[in-house]
């Protein structure tokens, strides 16, 4: 089984530190990049060819809606999960505005949800 190698982006080092935490954890997924803005995601997108970006919503210069939006135009393929202490009605919103895959609350974050939209892909 191929690793599924996953870019995360998050302005706040906690929050990369949580995400980085809960990859790690998961067998068969792997880190490749961290970015802490939307276009410092697309600049290490570039380079690293994850399979899958965990996109914090609120983040400096371009969000992460238009971040996901300018990441799935470049590489249709890149699955993006958003991240957000938003409610899970407000995800269902970013996700249709952005094209991502899903959305979770970063409370909820964990292996199985980092499972479940991937095997949902």
């Amino acid at each position: 089984m191929a690793v599924v190698r996953v870019l995360l982006v998050d302005d706040q080092e906690p929050y990369l530190r949580a995400m980085n935490a809960v990859v790690e954890e998961t067998p068969g997924f792997e880190v490749v990049g961290r970015a802490v803005s939307g276009e410092e995601s697309l600049e290490v997108a570039a380079v690293t060819f994850p399979h899958l970006v965990l996109m914090d919503v609120n983040l400096p210069g371009i969000d992460g809606l238009e971040s996901t939006r300018r990441l799935r135009n470049l590489h249709p393929a890149i699955v993006v999960l958003l991240l957000s202490t938003y409610d899970d009605e407000a995800g269902e919103s970013f996700v249709a505005e952005s094209g991502a895959a899903g959305y979770v609350t970063k409370a909820a974050f964990g292996p199985d949800r980092l499972e479940a939209v991937w095997s949902g892909s």
